[in-house]
C-alpha cells in the first residue's frame, strides 16, 4: 500500500508561480504512474497532468498545458507539479495520485493523497 502526502500549497497572486509536492511512502512508487488531479467544491474531479514510471510518458489537460509542468524523482520517491502564470480559476485542492498507467482517468489511479490547497488571487 501506498502512502502520499502532498504539500507546497498555499496563497498566491495571478502571474505568481508555486510548485507542489507529493511524497510517497510504503510502496513501489518508482514502478507507478502519477497524477495529478483538482476540485473545486460543488464540481467533480478534474485531471490536471500524469507521468510514467519512467518519466517517457507525460500528458497535461489543455487548460494546463504549457503553464505546468510534472515531474518525479523516484531515488525520492517525490512528484512535482510546477505551475507557473497561475489564474484564479487555477484555485483548487490539487491531489497527487499513483496507478499502474498514465491516463486521464481516476478511477484508474488507486492511491491518493488528502490533497493541498491552491488559492491564486486575481
Amino acid at each position: 500500500q501506498v502512502q502520499l502526502v502532498e504539500s507546497g500549497g498555499g496563497s498566491v497572486q495571478a502571474g505568481d508561480s508555486l510548485r507542489i509536492s507529493c511524497t510517497a511512502s510504503g510502496g513501489a512508487f518508482s514502478s507507478l504512474a502519477v497524477a495529478w488531479f483538482r476540485q473545486t467544491p460543488g464540481k467533480a474531479r478534474e485531471f490536471v497532468a500524469t507521468i510514467s514510471w519512467n518519466s517517457g510518458y507525460i500528458y497535461y489537460s489543455t487548460t494546463v498545458n504549457g503553464r505546468f509542468t510534472i515531474a518525479r524523482d523516484n531515488a525520492k520517491n517525490t512528484a512535482w507539479l510546477q505551475m507557473n502564470s497561475l489564474k484564479p480559476e487555477d484555485t483548487a485542492v490539487y491531489y497527487c495520485a499513483v496507478g499502474g498507467s498514465a491516463n486521464t482517468n481516476s478511477v484508474s489511479y488507486s492511491y491518493w493523497g488528502r490533497g493541498t490547497q491552491v488559492t491564486v488571487s486575481s
